[in-house]
């Protein structure tokens, strides 16, 4: 008699899963590997060191090497105002896209895209609250928002701003982080930068402080106009503040820029900055430079 071929019986169907599940099929998804957040590590981008989401934001986004990351508009207001209370004030709207500029994406989607992203309307966000005590109007770029680009809705928003100050007859403050006017509206841009100067000697007239704190990175037009006409210029480490590009400057007049140029500390040694103030600092420094400047107003008024 022929040997007889011993073959193992076929798997039913669905019984892939092995034992655990034929028996009690919920038990396999119960102890499924739980994946990781992709956003819980954090690279440095100084040393490359991974580290932990939660103590970074306990940090304020100062990494242990003293790295100060951009922060978007609500972690800003919130760090900056008192117990992390604040009044939002709408932004306005505009005309969008007035121009139609062509482009490999249409503006509108770029628009939506980074409205998504950030949470915020545009490129700048306004808070009302008190800064050690002392109420103030602050307004914040979003460097996330289209690279925190200036245009009718910045330009808008920061008038707003500067008339909400004067209502309230308080200080008026703003982060600035940009890269300059917002090519996408061309001419119209470009004619912020008149009117927030416009709006910075309104405040003057009202006889308000208006103090910036500059981070990293404010160029082109914004350093051009309202960000370098403060009563004080408040920066953070290692912000880069410029007009144009360190590569721009050296290829038009030929010579090698030294070490630092354009960074904070660099402009604070040559009187362009008043101080670098590190940012779980600047609450209180904010606090003192405020109240001082209203008592000296306060002053001028009663005599």
């Amino acid at each position: 008699m022929a040997d007889q071929k011993h073959e193992k019986p076929a798997r039913p169907q669905g019984s892939q899963g092995g034992w655990l599940s034929r028996i009690a099929p919920g038990i396999r998804n119960a102890f499924a590997k739980r994946e990781t957040p992709e956003n819980l590590w954090v690279k440095c981008p100084d040393t490359g060191e991974m580290i932990y989401r939660p103590d970074l934001e306990a940090a304020l986004w100062v990494t242990p090497s003293g790295h100060h990351m951009r922060i978007g508009a609500q972690d800003r207001l919130k760090i900056t105002f008192d117990d992390g209370v604040v009044e939002r004030i709408a932004t306005p709207h505009v005309t969008e896209d007035p121009l139609k500029f062509p482009d490999d994406r249409p503006y509108g989607e770029r628009l939506k895209a980074a409205r998504k992203a950030t949470g915020e309307h545009d490129a700048m966000a306004i808070g009302v609250g008190k800064i050690q005590g002392q109420e103030a109007v602050v307004v914040v770029q979003d460097f996330a928002f289209m690279g925190g680009s200036l245009g009718m809705a910045a330009g808008e928003t920061f008038i707003k701003a500067a008339h909400e100050a004067i209502a309230r007859q308080c200080p008026f403050v703003i982060f600035t982080a940009s890269g300059g006017a917002r090519m996408q509206e061309g001419t119209l841009s470009l004619m912020q930068m008149t009117r927030t100067t416009l709006a910075v000697n309104e405040l003057r007239a009202a006889g308000l402080p208006y103090v910036v704190v500059l981070t990293d990175p404010t160029s082109g037009g914004v350093t051009a106009s309202y960000a370098m006409l403060g009563d004080v210029h408040l920066a953070e480490p290692n912000a880069m503040i410029a007009f144009s590009g360190r590569r721009v400057i050296e290829q038009t007049i030929r010579e090698i820029l030294p070490p630092g140029f354009q960074r904070s500390e660099f402009l604070a040694e040559r009187g362009m900055v008043d101080r670098v103030v590190s940012r779980p600092d600047l609450p209180a420094m904010l606090g003192s430079i405020l109240k001082t400047l209203m008592l000296g107003r306060a002053r001028s008024r009663a005599a």
